[in-house]
């Protein structure tokens, strides 16, 4: 039954078969439902790739599925219609018991994968077929070994049309000026009523500017103006710009200001808002939890994964600026995937971001190494061997993590992602001295000062960008303290008051209002 089925998956249906196949088929049929049985479970030829690992990594962003091999594979895949399938053919295979763990490890909460069939279609070839939930983009690639990896043969599968960080940062802010709009209802004026505002939040309001409105705040009122129906594709990523000189800082005022003005609640159906309100810009930080999905980061001794603790902290992160009435943030990753180097930067200027905050967990050869440490972008080299050694190291997530070296389109973006400017990297030092001076306070420090090296993630030219090694995960003290939720509760909250104090002494530049 199960060649049967397979069979019709060809484009071409079950009478396009070659002979040879007809043949295989029905020698298989002859000999009995046994000898299938036998021929689908059966373990490896000597003469075939033997497989390693599959694994499945499922995300908004695209699903990935991973076969690693002790020799390369060649596969071709083609997408059938009515149902949407995406149909593999893996060639020098034969089905194993291994492979076959692939159908179990698709999991329900899948965004793209409905299910996947595996089967053997013809000698020494193996058919994969991935039923979707909807319609996709498929990349097939190879991967040559590397570190611990040994041959991979990856399917990234990328929706149709791809989330915009953009309009989901848009969602989540028309929710949180509607939430202030009714904990602080506007006054005579038209202003909103002050919020608690928190740690250094006079000394931000007045930086921010009175009269500056938030761009994408002004996004979600056209959001709201068209409706679901009305709703055009947002605003082409701004062109790349060298950061500008900021203006001098704003000494903050002895009496607190009024928190950022929300707008009004929803209006009803075809009834308009008497009097709207202007939103002030919201600071937007974009969190990067390094690693993810194939790479792993760095290992401690206790089998701590450095991706799982960073994201971890991120989230902390994420949730404290939430929790700011003049503050959102953007998460390049919310969850166990993959993010190519560049497309993180491009996430964050998407979004328009104003600071950049890269979290790792570092690691070295001696579990005697400890302590945080705070990097920015070099143009001249890096500030220590120990700098450059890191750089390089991080710089390889690329490789270990899978990503697709053929697409044309990241190729490109990595060449104008290296338009670096002084201006950046000057803000980058000023916004990594404060929240290194902030993570002292919690964690013993590695250095004492911002270090500098030749970081991808941090090359954004019109961001202030830093990448903050929370710790050694391979100390073993450390490590513990990593996986803590109280030291971890600190770590995010000392990160906070880094940025904030860096808002406060370094008012925020204006933003493109048609966007």
């Amino acid at each position: 039954m199960l060649i049967k089925r397979l069979a019709t998956d060809r484009p071409d249906g079950p009478d396009g078969l070659l002979p040879a196949r007809r043949k295989w088929m029905a020698q298989c049929l002859k000999a009995g439902a046994g000898t299938v049985v036998l021929t689908l479970a059966g373990t490896q030829i000597a003469r075939g790739a033997g497989i390693v690992a599959v694994r499945v990594w499922p995300a908004e962003d695209y699903t990935r599925v991973t076969i690693e091999s002790d020799a390369p594979l060649a596969a071709v895949h083609q997408m059938v219609r009515n149902p949407d399938r995406l149909v593999v053919d893996v060639d020098g295979l034969d089905l194993s018991p291994t492979l076959r763990e692939l159908v179990a490890k698709v999991t329900p909460n899948d965004p793209y994968i409905q299910s996947v069939r595996v089967g053997q279609n013809r000698p020494r070839v193996v058919r994969l077929v991935f039923d979707l939930k909807e319609d996709v983009t498929p990349q097939v690639f190879t991967l040559a070994p590397i570190g611990n990896y040994r041959n991979r043969l990856v399917f990234d599968l990328y929706p149709v049309n791809p989330p915009d960080p953009l309009w989901k940062l848009v969602r989540e802010t028309e929710d949180k000026q509607r939430r202030y709009a009714e904990a602080a209802p506007p006054l005579a004026d038209g202003t909103a009523a002050a919020g608690a505002g928190g740690l250094g939040s006079a000394a931000i309001a007045g930086a921010q500017g009175a009269g500056e409105e938030d761009a994408i705040g002004a996004l979600v009122r056209r959001f709201d103006e068209k409706g679901p129906a009305g709703t055009t594709a947002p605003p082409p990523l701004p062109p790349m710009a060298a950061a500008r000189p900021r203006p001098a800082p704003v000494p903050a005022p002895e009496r607190a200001p009024s928190a950022p003005a929300a707008p009004p609640p929803m209006a009803q159906a075809n009834i308009p808002a008497e009097r709207p309100l202007k939103m002030r810009r919201l600071l937007t930080v974009a969190i990067d939890p390094g690693h993810g999905g194939e790479d792993p980061g760095a290992i401690g001794a206790a089998g701590s994964r450095e991706k799982d603790v960073v994201l971890q902290i991120a989230s902390r992160l994420r949730a404290k600026i939430d929790a700011q009435p003049n503050m959102r943030a953007m998460m390049t990753r919310d969850a166990d995937f993959f993010v190519p180097l560049n497309v993180r930067v491009q996430k964050a200027r998407r979004v328009q971001a104003d600071l950049f905050v890269s979290i790792h967990a570092d690691a070295f050869l001696s579990p005697e190494a400890r302590g945080a440490s705070v990097f920015a972008l070099s143009e001249r080299g890096a500030s220590s061997s120990a700098a450059r050694w890191l750089a390089n190291k991080e710089n390889s997530a690329d490789l270990i993590g899978g990503a697709n070296m053929s697409n044309k389109d990241a190729q490109v973006a990595r060449v104008l992602l290296d338009l670096s400017t002084t201006a950046q990297i000057n803000d980058s030092l000023q916004l990594g001295k404060s929240v290194l001076g902030e993570i002292g306070g919690v964690n013993r420090l590695h250095k004492g000062s911002v270090e500098q090296a030749a970081f991808a993630v941090l090359k954004a030219p019109d961001i202030p960008s830093i990448l903050v090694e929370t710790a050694f995960i391979s100390n073993p003290e450390e490590e513990r303290k990593l996986n803590d939720d109280s030291h971890q509760e600190q770590l995010a909250n000392a990160i906070l008051r880094g940025i904030r104090n860096y808002f406060a002494r370094n008012p925020p530049l204006s933003k493109n209002p048609s966007v």
